[in-house]
Order: C-alpha cells, then structure tokens, then sequence
C-alpha cells in the first residue's frame, strides 16, 4: 500500500489514473478538519486530488438543516464549483443529537460505478468503508484515501492502494481568510452533526509512494488534462458569488 510523500513533492501521478470518481464525505471531512484547525477550500482540493486524472464525478455528501441558510448557500457554491452533491436532511434523535449517516450512499455510488471510472478517491477516515473499498478494487478499479492520518482508520489506510494525509498537503489546500477573521465568522460548512470517533493513535509512517517527481502545480491553474471536462465559457448566466471562479464539469463517460 502505497503513501503520499509531501516532502519529496511527489505528485498524485502513480502509474495511469484515468477518469477519477472523488466522494467527499462532508460530515467526516468538516470536522476532521476543524479538528485541526484547517479550512478547506474545496476548489483546490479538487484541483489537488484530481492530479493527471481526468474528472469523472466528484460527489459531496452531507447532512442538511433546511433551516440553515448559510449551509443552503455553500451547497449552491458546491454545485455550481463541479461538485454533484448528495444530501440527507437532518434527523432529531431521542437524546437531541441530529445525525443524517450517508454512508451507504457514498458505498453504493463507489460500487454502482465501478468500471466506468479508473480511480476512486474516497476522502473520509470512516472504518465502515473498509468492505466497500475492498469491494472497489476487486472490480479492478484503484482506490485511494484520502484523511487526517490522526483521524483515519488504520484499517481503512490499509486497504487502499494509496493513503494521502490532509495534514502533510495542508498550505495546499487551506482556505485563506482576511487576518484577525475569528473562526466562527468564517463561511464554513456546518453540518451540525456530532463530530466522529475520537483520534486513532498514529502508527509509524511507511515507505513513500513511488512515482515521478515533478514540481507541485499553481493553486490557481490547471493541468492540460482538464481543459478538455472543464468549460469555464459555460458558466456565463449563473449567479456569481464573490472571488470565486466558477467551472462547469462535463460527462466524460
């Protein structure tokens, strides 16, 4: 199983990815992140996991308060920046938690579309992915995962071809803020749901990844490759929002 190895600006190019499927898990993500103290911008995370690749889908699951308008206006950003969104509305438990577990949409889509994507880029540290992501490479299909390594599963990084630590590519995709800015005034995606397990005790790293090196790429530019699903001249009539660029991502199938 191989590793993402930052410190040697190692790029996501290892060996022939293809079409690349992303499914972020919103939930895990989110707080993981805040975990941390890192704001994800999630148009350089695309740009970053898709690497070589070619972009098939990138979904994006997550719990929604129909009531949080804040959270409805991120969810169009998503939409309209290439995401396809999948969401589950909220439900109130017995003890007042509210929780919406899309865990087995995010499996269901990784199966159902095995074989008309190469690589599957699964960005959570969920222990119940391991059967699915098991499942994905036995269809012949290359899996990577994508986390906080404090924040994943051993057993979820062992079952994937390729481990990406969020920690380690930080600066790369961090969401920059205007100084002094508190971190409850910042335009985050708040899900309400109640954080996941606590850390797991991180174990000693391994050997990197093998592939070329080549230099890290722009934050703000694209590699050939997705010229060919992204058209920005489609995006003349949608509403804009404030300082951000907005792209189109086309089938490719």
């Amino acid at each position: 199983m191989n590793h993402f190895d930052s410190t040697n600006n190692f790029s996501l190019q290892f060996g022939h990815r293809g079409k690349v499927a992303i499914f972020i898990d919103g939930n895990n993500l989110f707080h993981a992140a805040r975990f941390h103290n890192i704001d994800i911008d999630y148009n350089k995370l695309l740009r970053v996991l898709l690497g070589d690749g070619r972009l098939f889908r990138a979904f994006f699951y997550t719990g929604v308060d129909a009531g949080a308008e804040r959270q409805q206006g991120f969810l169009l950003w998503m939409r309209r920046n290439g995401f396809r969104v999948v969401q589950k509305e909220l439900k109130t438990f017995y003890d007042g938690t509210r929780k919406a577990n899309l865990d087995v949409e995010i499996a269901v889509d990784m199966l159902s579309l095995a074989g008309r994507y190469d690589t599957a880029v699964l960005v959570s540290g969920d222990e119940d992915f391991v059967y699915a992501v098991n499942s994905v490479a036995y269809k012949g299909c290359r899996v990577e995962v994508v986390g906080f390594r404090s924040n994943t599963a051993p057993k979820l990084i062992d079952v994937a071809d390729c481990f990406i630590d969020l920690g380690e590519i930080a600066e790369r995709v961090r969401k920059e803020f205007a100084h002094g800015m508190k971190y409850e005034e910042r335009d985050l995606h708040v899900s309400q749901q109640p954080p996941p397990p606590a850390a797991f005790i991180e174990p000693a790293p391994p050997p990197p990844c093998s592939g070329p090196e080549i230099p890290a790429p722009e934050v703000h530019s694209f590699h050939p490759p997705i010229g060919s699903i992204i058209e920005a001249s489609d995006t003349e009539g949608f509403d804009q929002f404030p300082g951000s660029d907005f792209i189109r991502v086309t089938d490719d199938q």
